[in-house]
């Protein structure tokens, strides 16, 4: 393949890897949030940390779907599951797979791998950043 064509296809897979990830975060979220998908009943508002951890996970995971400050929104997704981890699942077992963790670490390790490489061609961060361009460009030409 030709290096023009892997960063093609690094950017759609990048996309629909940030898409596939953070909907299934928000849906964490909603059945947190709102006892469905599953979830027995809605997680009392404002306990701590699991009613906190839902919001997050159904706003920033909603952000981070849209591609919308996709990097600071992956940040705080991958720092709240980096937290779940630590607090909750490693002080049963060491290994993730001891602890039942190992779906939070991954949601951390992915948010931050999206928080380091950035949205992808698929988001609403590529289109205001073109229309930003485009703007600048213009304004260029009209003087």
């Amino acid at each position: 393949m030709t290096q023009a064509v892997e960063l093609r296809l690094g950017g759609v897979v990048l996309s629909l890897t940030r898409i596939v990830v953070s909907f299934m975060f928000v849906l964490h979220g909603a059945a947190t949030l709102f006892g469905v998908l599953g979830a027995p009943v809605p997680t009392p508002v404002g306990q701590w940390p699991s009613w906190w951890a839902g919001l997050i996970q159904f706003v920033f995971g909603g952000l981070v779907l849209l591609g919308l400050f996709t990097r600071p929104a992956a940040v705080v997704s991958s720092g709240t599951m980096a937290f779940a981890y630590f607090s909750v699942h490693q002080p049963r077992a060491h290994l993730p797979i001891q602890n039942a963790g190992e779906l939070a670490a991954m949601y951390s390790w992915i948010f931050l791998l999206i928080a380091v490489l950035g949205a992808g061609p698929f988001a609403l961060d590529t289109l205001l950043h073109r229309a930003r361009l485009a703007r600048a460009e213009a304004r260029v030409r009209a003087r």
